[in-house]
């Protein structure tokens, strides 16, 4: 499903602060239920996905146990990207009952949440196979989990357009308003951006003449509905990279893929995602 990959550093990083921010959130200074169990005690669970799911998210699980416990062990029997089926075992844990339970929530939490997009994403990307346009995520992703997210885009077969403000510049309405006009914005960005990309958002086909004319090739057509797309298409000449975005929704995703369009970006990829139902079980156990 893999179409791109996240810089490894930054990834690793991601997960190291993620799993930080979350067992901090959860444990605090102590695990006051997991003080129940028998230190010595170790068990066997198994997590189960209640539905019909694209599973991502397995190193966030697996550093969730392991940084609590190195020796815990986690026996995987399915594959990153992999689609699941309701009631399939997708891995076995072994090890110390306390550290396995203080570690559940947190590790079904990012595994259910990062599935959720993966699967989001691979429902758009199956709606358009075969055509010329490409699936895009947007910024708009839980705060704190941006890169999770959007290594989740790229498992479930999308692409993402930028990680941050930082890495690319996308000119979006209210930074034409703020402007005097739109002339000065390309040279601004091409000072600032340097060799990195560039984008334009514009709303109307008039502005998308403008911003052709002023030299942008890479232009964000922010709701335009199926006509305008068309018009939009046959105006550009192929000049410039045109991206789809606003209203999209799976019935009408294929439509917009047809009108010619080179990319097409969705904020519901990230936001208006409902988790994978999960489930973790205490299959066997045993004192040492």
């Amino acid at each position: 499903m893999q179409s791109s990959k996240i810089n490894k550093k930054i990834l690793i990083g991601a997960i190291q602060k993620n799993i930080k921010m979350a067992l901090e959130e959860d444990i605090g200074k102590v695990d006051l239920s997991a003080q129940l169990i028998n230190p010595k005690l170790t068990v066997i669970a198994y997590v189960k996905s209640k539905e019909s799911a694209l599973i991502s998210g397995i190193l966030w699980f697996n550093s969730t146990f392991h940084t609590l416990d190195p020796k815990i062990k986690i026996k995987w029997l399915i594959k990153e990207g992999q689609i699941v089926k309701k009631n399939q075992r997708l891995c076995e844990v072994y090890g110390n009952a306390r550290s396995i339970l203080s570690g559940e929530r947190v590790a079904l939490n990012f595994l259910q949440t990062l599935s959720a997009t993966s699967t989001a994403t691979y429902h758009y990307v199956k709606a358009i196979s075969g055509l010329h346009a490409k699936i895009f995520d947007t910024r708009k992703t839980i705060p704190g989990l941006r890169i999770a997210q959007k290594y989740a885009v790229i498992i479930g077969g999308g692409n993402n357009q930028r990680i941050g403000l930082y890495d690319q510049i996308l000119i979006k309405e209210n930074h034409i308003k703020s402007s005097n006009k739109m002339d000065d914005l390309l040279p601004l960005a091409l000072k600032y951006a340097k060799n990195k990309n560039i984008q334009i958002e514009v709303e109307r086909l008039d502005q998308l003449k403008e911003a052709i004319g002023l030299g942008f090739r890479n232009i964000l057509l922010d709701n335009f509905d199926i006509k305008a797309l068309k018009k939009a298409v046959l105006l550009n000449k192929g000049r410039a990279l045109l991206e789809a975005s606003g209203n999209i929704t799976l019935k009408n995703v294929k439509k917009i893929a047809l009108t010619g369009v080179d990319r097409i970006s969705l904020g519901s990829l990230t936001k208006n995602i409902k988790a994978v139902d999960l489930s973790m079980k205490i299959e066997t156990f045993k004192s040492l």
